[in-house]
């Protein structure tokens, strides 16, 4: 039997006595009861969604980007929405990427967070609504390697994280199963305000359209959407394309989420008035709670 371990660059070597005192949580636990919350399993979400941080939903940590070579990022700040800081180092990630992190994610979930997940290649591409097919292994293998290799500091809300997305993977080339273990101090980042349970019908749906499976995950990341100017949309989704172009594919990305939506029981509906965008959308579960609490508590007037 031949075992394949997948390890950081050399570049995240040099990092490595850094990476192994700080990496974690910038706040150390107020106590031992808080220290084992962060081990414990995700949210349990249905087998329909796929969690994910509302800090990479938005920003262009996984970017809508085209395919071809990727541009090594060396240690910068990404955009992000305001209250969300990411500086990011290695290979740009893109939506498959995305779609190979959330469905390890959705492995995880039932299980206490830093334990070694089993799961096969065949599950794996299951779960992504792929055929085990040669091809399809060896994309996932390099997808993988990619969410392995690479470094971020993300603050969310209170806490900061310094870490890796995926800690580390390994692979038994006969039976194709992956041994892969995520860092337990990810867990804040999944907290019941902190996240986001996406429709993964609809993220499939735009498959191959990467723009609009960006603005999908943007806007599924927030209960009632405000008006954005297409040039900070531009930013925020890490497209490289110039603001003209950028301009003329928007529309057709936003008209592709209305219709995957409108498809799969979502209310999606959307309105470009000169240099601004206008989303309206169906709030649910938690995100129905969230303002109902909002509305139970008004800011008081400044002054």
């Amino acid at each position: 039997m031949t075992f394949h371990a997948i390890h950081q660059v050399e570049q995240m070597r040099q990092e490595a006595p850094y990476r192994q005192r700080y990496q974690g949580f910038a706040r150390a636990p107020a106590n031992e009861n808080e220290e084992v919350a962060l081990s414990k399993p995700l949210s349990p979400w249905a087998d329909k969604k796929r969690g994910v941080p509302n800090g990479f939903l938005r920003s262009a940590l996984f970017g809508a980007i085209a395919k071809g070579r990727r541009r090594y990022v060396d240690g910068e700040d990404l955009a992000a929405v305001d209250g969300v800081t990411i500086r990011y180092k290695g290979e740009r990630l893109d939506q498959g990427d995305l779609d190979v992190w959330e469905s390890v994610l959705h492995a995880v979930r039932l299980q206490e967070l830093g334990s070694q997940c089993r799961v096969t290649s065949y599950a794996l591409l299951k779960l992504m609504g792929k055929t085990d097919t040669g091809k399809n292994r060896a994309t996932l293998h390099v997808r993988i390697e990619r969410l392995v290799a690479n470094a971020l500091t993300v603050k969310q809300g209170r806490y900061t994280y310094i870490g890796g997305l995926i800690r580390f993977a390994s692979k038994d080339e006969d039976t194709q199963e992956w041994v892969i273990e995520l860092d337990a101090k990810l867990r804040p980042l999944f907290a019941a305000d902190q996240f986001t349970q996406v429709e993964w019908a609809v993220r499939r749906a735009l498959a191959g359209k990467p723009l609009a499976q960006w603005l999908h995950g943007f806007y599924s990341s927030h209960a009632k959407p405000f008006p954005m100017k297409v040039g900070t949309l531009l930013r925020l989704c890490g497209s490289e394309s110039e603001l003209r172009r950028y301009r003329q594919t928007l529309g057709d990305a936003l008209d592709a989420v209305a219709e995957a939506s409108a498809a799969n029981g979502e209310d999606f509906r959307y309105e470009i008035r000169g240099d601004l965008v206008h989303v309206e959308k169906q709030a649910k579960g938690a995100q129905l709670r969230h303002l109902a609490k909002k509305a139970s508590n008004p800011q008081k007037p400044r002054g």
